[in-house]
């Protein structure tokens, strides 16, 4: 996912959030950490999705959550292009990847194209083009369009997330930001009656999201995977079948193209 790396100028995950830091009281946080990530460990270890993860030959967990968005909506089809930004370390292309195969393979045949894009490293997915680049800079976005040879999407797919600082006002904006970017994107590389899936998280700026989806897409459908964490506060906004007016680049030339042809 963006932002993922510990470090940068994007990441203030510490800052400011202890306006005394005293040695007891940092003490107390640090024993309060390991405390948090011990028993973080302990459920991540005797999570039912991650023991199934593990079986199957999945990178992480999260493909449970595209399946099961994918199964109640049935977005993915033989012979799709589906793009995958914020890919790494690569769970959702691997779904994909079984999805478009015949025989629901991670190897051989596959019926359809799949692009996967982050600013992380990500280990080679059969099948998959993979692009590493910051999908926020003009000219990785660029390469992305150019690896789609004149295609449309049928699918976009988003697990983009910025690493949160704690700030409640800078984290929405953050994660507008992302969101803002793939629906972008979506107008000007994905037909007109595709599909676009974003991660969100409640909290402020969601009910903007969920109006700002209403206002491009035929059809928004709010979704909680079982997959996601009871605790945590991710969701995910699925938008099917962009508005004719809020179609851009070539995507709105294409679509004005046909329009204009006779009906037979």
């Amino acid at each position: 996912m963006f932002f993922s790396n510990g470090g940068g100028k994007d990441n203030c995950r510490h800052r400011g959030y202890y306006p005394s830091l005293t040695r007891e009281n940092a003490l107390k946080i640090k024993t309060k950490s390991k405390k948090v990530n011990k028993a973080w460990l302990n459920d991540h270890a005797n999570d039912t999705y991650v023991k199934l993860a593990k079986k199957e030959g999945y990178r992480a967990r999260a493909a449970y959550k595209l399946k099961e968005i994918d199964e109640q909506l049935r977005l993915i089809k033989p012979g799709d292009l589906v793009v995958d930004l914020g890919s790494a370390p690569g769970a959702w292309s691997q779904y994909v990847r079984r999805k478009l195969s015949p025989d629901g393979a991670a190897v051989g045949e596959l019926n359809g194209v799949i692009l996967a894009l982050d600013i992380l490293p990500m280990e080679p997915i059969e099948g998959v083009h993979f692009i590493q680049g910051d999908f926020r800079e003009p000219e990785v976005a660029s390469l992305l369009s150019v690896a789609m040879d004149g295609r449309l999407a049928d699918v976009v797919v988003s697990d983009m997330a910025p690493n949160l600082s704690g700030i409640e006002s800078a984290d929405a904006a953050r994660i507008a930001h992302l969101i803002e970017l793939a629906l972008e994107f979506s107008q000007a590389h994905m037909k007109p009656q595709g599909a676009l899936v974003v991660k969100v998280f409640h909290g402020s700026g969601y009910s903007q999201l969920v109006k700002l989806f209403k206002d491009h897409f035929v059809r928004v459908k709010p979704l909680k995977p079982k997959a996601s964490r009871d605790k945590s506060s991710e969701t995910f906004l699925i938008g099917l079948g962009l508005k004719p007016d809020k179609l851009t680049g070539s995507n709105s030339t294409e679509n004005n193209d046909l329009a204009s042809k006779p009906q037979s």
